[in-house]
């Protein structure tokens, strides 16, 4: 019995890792792949503004 006690973590660990990994292929694309990439594309532009802003001016943020 010890054999069945020492195989039972292993073996939950590896059903959780495939239902972790099965959750995060199938939250891929649809309907949140573009507001994923807006947050995404709104955060790069953020970060672009940040550092091409002049020297002696202070960086605009958006507050949205």
């Amino acid at each position: 019995m010890d054999y069945v006690s020492a195989l039972v973590p292993p073996l939950v660990m590896a059903v959780a890792f495939t239902f972790l990994i099965v959750t995060m292929i199938k939250s891929q694309g649809g309907a949140n792949k573009a507001k994923e990439d807006h947050l995404v594309d709104a955060a790069l532009a953020r970060a672009e503004a940040d550092r091409t802003a002049p020297a002696g001016q202070a960086p605009v943020s958006d507050a949205s």
